[in-house]
C-alpha cells in the first residue's frame, strides 16, 4: 500500500506499507526531505512495524518520536507527517487528489442563507451525499455575521448597526466577526471529509485547507503567507481569516473572508473592535479603506473570483455544481428556525 503525504511549508514524505493480522508488517519510508544521521531512517520504520492499522497519526507519531534519540535532525518532515502517510496508506486519510470537488461559482442570495448552506452542505458531506465542495458567496444585504461563541453585545453596536440597515447573524464556526456588504469582499467556503485532514491538529489543519488559496493569491499577483492560526497575510499586512466548524469524524467547513473593499468608518461604527486590533487590516485614520485584495490586484472583485476558481479547478479535480432544491429549502427552514432566531443569534448574549 503506497500514499504520499506534502508538509505545508515543507517536503514530500512517501510511504510503502504492507500489514498482517491488523498490524503492521513492513514499512519503506522515503521522499526529499532531510535525515541526519543516514541510521535514523531505519529506526523510524522499525518503530512501526507492529503498530496497529488502527492506530491515528497522533499515536504512530509518538512511537517514531520515542525511538528516535535526542541528536536526530529531521528537516522538512515531522514524525506527525509519516504517521499521516501512513495513514493514508492504510485508507484510513485521504488526499485532494483522491475528491472529485463540486465547485459552486457566486449565487446571490441573502447573506444568512450563505451561513445556513454552510450548516446544509457540511450535514451533507459527513453523510457521504454529496462529494467535497468550495463555494463562494454573493449577497444583496449587508450583515454582521458573528462567530459561533461571540458575545453580540462585546462584538456589535446595534443601535449602529440598525441606523444603517445591518443584520447580525451567528455563523456555526469560530472566530472573528464579519462585516459583509455586497461588493466587500471575498467569501468562499471549503467543505471536505474529515479523511482529508486526518492526523492533522485543528491548527495544522488550517495551513493544510489554505494551500491551494496561496497559489491563487500568486496568480493575481499577491505573495500570500499562511500565519497561525487562521491569518493569511501578504507582504503589506493581513488580506483575510480563515474559520473551521467540523462533525467528529465526518466532515470539515473552513471558510475564509478576504477583504476586498471596506467602509473603515461605518465598520469601525458597527463593530466594537478598538485601533489596535484593526491596525492589521490596512486602517491607519478616518475615512481609509479596508482594501488590500482591490489595491494589491488591481482587479476587480469578479475577476479576482474567477482567477481563484480557474487556479482551484486546474489544482484538482472538479465538476462544476450548484445548489439543489432540497439544499435550498433545507436552507431557508435553518435561516426561519435558527439563524433568524434571538434563541440562536443571542445565545451568548
Amino acid at each position: 500500500m503506497h500514499a504520499e503525504y506534502k508538509v505545508p511549508g515543507g517536503k514530500l514524505v512517501v510511504v510503502d506499507v504492507e500489514a498482517a493480522d491488523d498490524r503492521l508488517t513492513k514499512v519503506a519510508l522515503s521522499g526529499d526531505f532531510f535525515l541526519e544521521p543516514d541510521e535514523a531512517l531505519e529506526t523510524i520504520t522499525d518503530a512501526l512495524i507492529g503498530a496497529p492499522i488502527t492506530a491515528n497519526a497522533a499515536a504512530l507519531a509518538e512511537r517514531i518520536a520515542q525511538a528516535l534519540p535526542e541528536h536526530v535532525s529531521m528537516v522538512g518532515f515531522t514524525p506527525e507527517s509519516v504517521g499521516i502517510a501512513v495513514r493514508r496508506a492504510l485508507g484510513h486519510a485521504s488526499s485532494w487528489h483522491d475528491h472529485v470537488f463540486d465547485v459552486i461559482a457566486p449565487m446571490v442570495l441573502e447573506p444568512a442563507m450563505h451561513v445556513a448552506l454552510d450548516e446544509v452542505l457540511l450535514r451533507e458531506v459527513a453523510a457521504g451525499t454529496r462529494p467535497p465542495t468550495l463555494r463562494f458567496w454573493d449577497w444583496d444585504s449587508p450583515l454582521v455575521v458573528i462567530g459561533s461563541f461571540q458575545s453580540v453585545r462585546n462584538e456589535v453596536d446595534e443601535d449602529a448597526a440598525q441606523r444603517h440597515g445591518i443584520g447580525i447573524v451567528r455563523r456555526i464556526s469560530g472566530g472573528g466577526a464579519m462585516f459583509m456588504e455586497p461588493g466587500n469582499c471575498i467569501t468562499y467556503s471549503l467543505v471536505v471529509p474529515g479523511s482529508l485532514v486526518d492526523g492533522l491538529s485543528f491548527e495544522r489543519s488550517y495551513e493544510f485547507l489554505d494551500q491551494w488559496v496561496m497559489g491563487a493569491l500568486a496568480d493575481v499577483g499577491i505573495k500570500a503567507s499562511y500565519v497561525p492560526i487562521n491569518d493569511i497575510v501578504s507582504e503589506q499586512g493581513k488580506i483575510g481569516g480563515a474559520a473551521q466548524k467540523r462533525i467528529v469524524g465526518g466532515a470539515v467547513l473552513h471558510h475564509v473572508t478576504m477583504s476586498y473593499d471596506i467602509d473603515a468608518d461605518k465598520m469601525t461604527e458597527v463593530l466594537r473592535i478598538g485601533r489596535e486590533k484593526i491596525s492589521d487590516k490596512g486602517i491607519t485614520s478616518s475615512g481609509k479603506r479596508v482594501d488590500p485584495m482591490r489595491s494589491q490586484t488591481g482587479m476587480t472583485r469578479a475577476d479576482i473570483i474567477d482567477a481563484f476558481l480557474a487556479h482551484f479547478r486546474a489544482r484538482y479535480t472538479t465538476r462544476e455544481a450548484g445548489y439543489t432544491d432540497a439544499e435550498m429549502s433545507a436552507a431557508r427552514e435553518l435561516v426561519r428556525d435558527k439563524f433568524s432566531t434571538p434563541e440562536w443569534t443571542y445565545r451568548v448574549p
